[in-house]
């Protein structure tokens, strides 16, 4: 903590052949309509004195456009597939709609909340299970002033993406990895489990309700949307909720980062706080993960740095992961991609998807191990990976 604080300088490489260059999307729609492998911030790293220099490559891009395990067959319904679950679109606009038909400027999305049709809502009570779930237009909860989630911070989210294809289907990256990854985070925080089935067969009612605010094919945009569970019920005593509600919002957005491949971002290393704990909940996604960087990050962004590292907390020596993404680090030379193991890092399902990119199709060995801060200068390409 005593060190001078590390700065990486992310710019965009020049065309030319001394110079590689590296893809750089952040919630991107690739060509293929279908990847959120899309969502990684792909970085170039070249060596430096205090000060470390970015470009992009396209390294693992062409991987994304070209992989099989990003393109699949569209059917009616499809449920709880290990890639996707798809809805179908093209012979059913009278009850589905078509997407990109909302009166939105598609080019001018960014990241941020937009009003749709509606959000999906289900409640859980204890001795009755969950409820059915239900299509709300209002933007508003009512809730208990003493409900868990309020007092004790009950809760966790998840985030996942529908995007447009060519021919008019709409398809969902992967929910069946999203429905695990919340069952793991509500049972960490006591909350009670959401089947498979049930989340995925969610996001699809809710996708088809808002289809039109899916940005059509070839816009760079998807449907964002933003599972979320937590205790409703009231305790004033520290114990679990008797209730817990469980929503899923929907909303049409663009890059994470403005100005998507055409522009790059800043980096700085968090000196001065910590993610989160060795043996605390640091690989849970739940909401107080992220109240503990807001200051961290908004300090960042008031310095010019959209994008934050964080280092382990035990010895702050080690990467853990951006402020919302996975780090990885990729040797070409050696054909290596290096991806920090700590009991403190959020699973990444975009990490995990490129992994498999990376070792089937591109030959690199895949390390997951400790990565101290001075290896940054090793890698060829740094990339900040979505969860």
């Amino acid at each position: 903590r005593n060190r001078p604080p590390h700065l990486y300088q992310l710019i965009r490489a020049k065309e030319d052949k001394k110079t590689p260059r590296m893809a750089h999307s952040s919630s991107r729609l690739l060509h293929h309509g279908c990847s959120a492998a899309a969502a990684a911030l792909m970085l170039l790293c070249s060596r430096t004195t205090t000060t470390t220099t970015f470009a992009f490559s396209p390294t693992l891009k062409t991987a994304f456009s070209q992989q099989r395990l990003w393109q699949m067959q569209s059917t009616p319904r499809q449920t709880a597939s290990s890639l996707s679950s798809s809805v179908k679109t093209e012979d059913s606009a009278t009850t589905v709609g078509k997407p990109g038909t909302a009166d939105m400027d598609w080019e001018e999305l960014g990241f941020e909340f937009r009003p749709t049709n509606s959000h999906l809502k289900m409640i859980y009570r204890d001795g009755e299970g969950w409820g059915e779930p239900e299509l709300v237009e209002t933007p508003y909860i009512n809730i208990h002033i003493g409900a868990t989630a309020l007092h004790y911070g009950q809760s966790c989210f998840e985030g996942l993406k529908a995007y447009a294809h060519e021919n008019g289907d709409v398809c969902i990256f992967r929910p069946d990895e999203n429905a695990k990854r919340i069952r793991a985070s509500s049972s960490r925080i006591m909350m009670p489990a959401i089947s498979t089935e049930t989340f995925v067969g969610a996001c699809e009612k809710v996708v088809r309700d808002n289809v039109a605010y899916v940005p059509p094919y070839g816009s760079n945009g998807s449907l964002y949307l933003r599972p979320l569970l937590f205790g409703s019920g009231p305790r004033i005593g520290l114990q679990p909720a008797d209730e817990y509600t469980f929503i899923i919002m929907v909303m049409p957005v663009g890059d994470y980062y403005k100005g998507g491949l055409n522009k790059s971002v800043k980096c700085t290393v968090v000196e001065d706080y910590d993610r989160a704990a060795p043996k605390g909940v640091g690989a849970a996604k739940v909401a107080g993960n992220y109240a503990a960087d807001l200051l961290p990050n908004m300090e960042s962004k008031n310095k010019g740095f959209p994008i934050s590292l964080y280092l382990d907390a035990k010895t702050n020596s080690c990467i853990e992961e951006f402020s919302t993404s996975n780090f990885i680090g990729i040797d070409r030379a050696n054909k290596k991609y290096v991806t920090p193991v700590s009991p403190s890092v959020l699973p990444s399902i975009t990490n995990k998807s490129l992994m498999t990119v990376a070792e089937k199709d591109m030959g690199y060995s895949i390390e997951q191990r400790d990565i101290t801060v001075e290896e940054l200068s090793d890698f060829d390409e740094v990339v900040a990976c979505g969860t």
